[in-house]
């Protein structure tokens, strides 16, 4: 495994792990490639949609010559002071930040004078920039704006909301944990449940894309082949890295029929970012991630990373295909729902006791997201159907 970029270049290249470019987390990496897969998808599939007359372009007025607004220098000397707030500390404490670096910049911990520097820096920079262009009679100049030229704003809203969703839905699977330290927990740099990310994600998204002038139903319909590249993606953060997202215990053979390597049949994810289990040392290893499972495990990400592209491939033909606006974005809900739902049956998660069932929260939501997939299909198909008559 590969817990950090560190190991990743030991892996390529024979350098030493644990060096200064273990701050650098491969859940981490994998993330943000997620995003900039999702990103280049949805893209294609805007500017594919425009030139089929679903969405118009726009002309906007902006002027040009202003000086720099009192919100734009608040907003860049707030910038400036969460960078030096957490950089200065991190620099100062480069042992803790390189061992959990997500952990440090989630935290309250920070050095205050840093902070005031750093605001100064990016706000005089911002002020000097906005001087620099300064007209004595501000102009106005007309542009043209694309649908698939707000692919940025929305993938940094998308990021954003959806790591607060991810780290919420989290902590709330594990409400003693919460009540007991719920500063700790939140201000955490580990625990994200996916689903929570995707959901908060999509009703922000939404909210956001309304107010830019675009029709939501064209964007679902763009969004879900990006959705699903962007899970795969995620998932290869989530093996890599061995970051808990396995299954259960597998001690069964290997089957004369399985083709694939046995790693892929069960696995004990050694080096794991979770550094479990302790006591299960490798043999010789020095480095800071030396430990591997008790017993080999189902390794589901690599089953979800798999039925994630196919998905993709499947969602991909259909997308020209099928003409009622949103029937896509609900299949992908059907696909999704389906494939988490009959992984966690091989997936270590908490489960809620309800009595006659102990159901885990992925369950849950993904049977929400079937049954919404095809009750959504089936009244697009029943409007457009009597439309058509």
């Amino acid at each position: 495994m590969f817990p950090d970029l560190s190991y990743i270049l030991h892996y390529l290249f024979g350098t030493q792990p644990d060096n200064w470019t273990s701050i650098v987390k491969t859940f981490g990496l994998f993330l943000v490639f997620a995003f900039l897969s999702s990103a280049f998808f949805l893209y294609l599939e805007l500017k594919r949609k425009e030139e089929e007359g679903l969405f118009q372009a726009k002309t906007i007025e902006i002027e040009v010559g202003k000086p720099a607004s009192i919100q734009e220098l608040i907003v860049n000397a707030i910038i400036g002071f969460l960078l030096g707030f957490k950089g200065v500390y991190a620099y100062q404490n480069f042992a803790e930040f390189q061992q959990d670096a997500a952990g440090v910049l989630l935290s309250g911990k920070g050095v205050f004078w840093g902070g005031l520097l750093g605001a100064l820096i990016i706000g005089g920079i911002k002020f000097w920039e906005k001087h620099r262009e300064r007209l004595d009679k501000p102009i106005k100049k007309r542009l043209t704006v694309h649908a698939y030229d707000h692919i940025g704003d929305i993938t940094i809203v998308a990021a954003i909301s959806g790591i607060i969703g991810a780290k919420l839905f989290a902590v709330f699977e594990d409400m003693e944990t919460l009540m007991n330290d719920p500063l700790g927990v939140l201000l955490s740099g580990s625990g994200m449940a996916i689903y929570g990310g995707l959901i908060v994600a999509f009703v922000v998204v939404y909210i956001y894309v309304k107010r830019l002038g675009l029709k939501p139903i064209h964007v679902m319909d763009a969004v879900a082949p990006a959705l699903m590249v962007g899970y795969g993606v995620g998932r290869m953060g989530c093996h890599f890295s061995g970051d808990g997202d396995w299954g259960i215990p597998n001690t069964a053979e290997t089957p004369s029929w399985w083709i694939f390597p046995d790693w892929a049949w069960a696995y004990d994810y050694p080096n794991n970012v979770l550094n479990q289990t302790r006591g299960n040392v490798i043999e010789g290893c020095e480095f800071l991630y030396c430990n591997r499972l008790a017993e080999p495990v189902w390794p589901t990400p690599i089953y979800e990373i798999i039925m994630a592209f196919i998905i993709v491939a499947i969602l991909w033909s259909l997308r020209k295909r099928i003409k009622i606006p949103g029937m896509l974005f609900f299949i992908y809900l059907i696909f999704n729902g389906f494939e988490r739902f009959w992984i966690e049956k091989i997936r270590v998660n908490a489960k809620y006791d309800w009595g006659f069932i102990q159901p885990t929260q992925a369950e849950v939501i993904s049977t929400l997201l079937f049954l919404t997939g095809v009750i959504g299909c089936f009244v697009l198909w029943r409007k457009n159907k009597a439309l058509s008559n």
